[in-house]
């Protein structure tokens, strides 16, 4: 069976992390199977927003542990820059918008892929914790990077340091994610965010996603002059048209993602 579960409704790619006895930890096989299908969506135009949740009782526990030890163990160095750091990257360039559906606890590189996507949502009993402090190691997949940008320095390096376990209603609250649902509700509301920025002005979505990674570089003026530089650029997609005419004529509007 495949430890990545790929499948297109209508234009949503859903991306299931598919090792549930193993947490859905990451091994090679499953790292570089999921970088094929980011791709993949990157690369198909009628797909035009990204679902990405695990199977069983776990989003993802991270590093499968057992790939470190043994007669052939892979180096940290391999994973990082051939596993994780990949699929980091492809996420935050991916030209289309990612939502992360956290289905259960997200731990160590697991949750800092969760953390990377434009939009977290999570069910009611999930859970996020940074693990590496447990074993000596630092966050990595972005930790570092994005959880201080969502939470604040003082309470994302308690989170690193400590160790500890945030619920989904902590999470919430802290401004870790978007939202969280009850179980009963959870595949259908998660699901919803996407099938809605499927049927958004695709190219828009995208320029306010680069927009938004280049803002952790910038001052505001050189910011400035990009969002001119962006949104020339969305004035003058066929969507921005279809948007200003269906306002005037009092209309729902059609995109296409053009």
């Amino acid at each position: 069976m495949s430890s990545i579960l790929f499948e297109i409704k209508e234009h949503v790619a859903c991306i299931t992390l598919n090792r549930p006895d193993k947490f859905n930890s990451f091994n090679r096989e499953m790292a570089l199977n999921m970088q094929a299908r980011l791709d993949e969506c990157a690369s198909v135009h009628d797909i035009r927003a990204v679902y990405i949740t695990g199977d069983g009782r776990a989003f993802s526990a991270g590093q499968d542990l057992g790939e470190l030890v043994g007669d052939d163990p892979i180096g940290l160095e391999v994973i990082l820059s051939e596993h994780y750091n990949p699929i980091i990257q492809k996420i935050r360039n991916m030209p289309k918008p990612v939502v992360a559906a956290v289905n259960g606890v997200a731990a160590g590189a697991g949750a800092n892929i969760a953390l990377a996507c434009d939009i977290v949502v999570a069910v009611e009993s999930a859970s996020f914790i940074q693990a590496f402090s447990k074993i000596g190691l630092i966050p990595d997949s972005g930790g570092t990077f994005f959880l201080p940008r969502l939470v604040g320095f003082q309470k994302a390096s308690a989170l690193m340091m400590l160790g500890e376990k945030v619920s989904a209603a902590e999470a919430e609250r802290i401004g870790m994610i978007y939202a969280y649902y009850p179980e009963e509700i959870f595949a259908q509301e998660s699901m919803k965010i996407a099938e809605t920025l499927s049927n958004m002005p695709t190219k828009g979505l995208t320029l306010t996603k680069h927009a938004l990674n280049y803002s952790y570089d910038h001052t505001l003026g050189r910011q400035l002059l990009l969002e001119d530089e962006y949104q020339q650029k969305a004035a003058a997609t066929a969507d921005y048209q279809e948007g200003v005419a269906a306002f005037l004529e009092k209309r729902k509007p059609v995109f296409t993602g053009q």
